[in-house]
């Protein structure tokens, strides 16, 4: 066992999965770290996929949908219960590129390194796809709102692609810390809240080329709105502890 998991939650991608396995068993990404798969009750045969690995590729299947946070979690419970180092998370849908393994690996063990290293699509060597108008409208908001509560700058709030330290995953793994429908800026604002240090790379990104993404369609749409209420809730009960925790003292 090694003291890093790749940490891969998938729901029905069984036309994406399998290349990026093969991706990064080929990139030696099992010689430095282990390679995780949750399959949250997909519908398809991405359950078949990775089993097709043996060995090679841990696989676990939920028994029912749970959602994208909560895949996440099952891996972060297993993370601590294995006695992992580091988690390195990325998405199953072949957008986010094998060669960012190597860069976040680097950067989260270093000395003094963050508690969070963010795969960035915004950074000066990064690359990336088109991202449509309701996005970037959403970006520039958790922009503002990381910018005006925390007096961070996080350029890609958004992003999946993410290594965390053990002391991240087993806050994340904690009962009622982790969003488990929809973890995204709204955790990143309450780990800058609480204290946490994160810190952007550049990241290697792509379009997707096959199966439908949770933000397709109108799914934006509702997604953001949700997601900011879900943000501004996370600020607010920062808000209202320390204005409680002054009072008492």
């Amino acid at each position: 066992m090694k003291d890093t998991l790749v940490l891969i939650p998938t729901y029905n991608e069984e036309k994406t999965i399998g290349k990026l396995l093969e991706n990064l068993l080929s990139r030696q990404t099992s010689e430095i770290a282990d390679i995780m798969v949750i399959n949250d009750k997909s519908v398809d045969d991405t359950a078949k996929v990775v089993s097709s690995f043996g060995d090679k590729v841990i696989l676990v299947n939920h028994i029912y949908n749970m959602g994208y946070g909560a895949a996440l979690k099952t891996g972060y419970l297993y993370a601590v219960k294995n006695n992992y180092d580091y988690v390195i998370q990325l998405d199953a849908d072949g957008q986010h590129s094998e060669d960012n393994i190597k860069a976040l690996y680097e950067e989260i063990r270093k000395e003094n390194a963050p508690d969070i290293v963010i795969g960035s699509r915004f950074l000066e060597g990064s690359v990336s796809f088109p991202i449509s108008v309701l996005k970037k409208i959403a970006i520039g908001f958790f922009r503002v709102l990381i910018r005006v509560f925390t007096n961070n700058e996080i350029l890609d709030p958004t992003s999946g692609l993410q290594a965390l330290n053990r002391k991240t995953f087993t806050h994340y793994a904690g009962y009622m810390n982790f969003d488990p429908k929809y973890p995204d800026a709204n955790m990143i604002i309450k780990m800058l809240l609480i204290g946490y240090k994160i810190k952007e790379i550049p990241a290697i990104m792509y379009v997707r080329v096959a199966g439908v993404s949770i933000h397709s369609g109108l799914k934006p749409i509702l997604y953001m709105l949700l997601m900011m209420l879900s943000t501004l809730t996370v600020i607010l009960k920062y808000k209202l502890f320390n204005l409680k925790k002054g009072r008492s003292s």
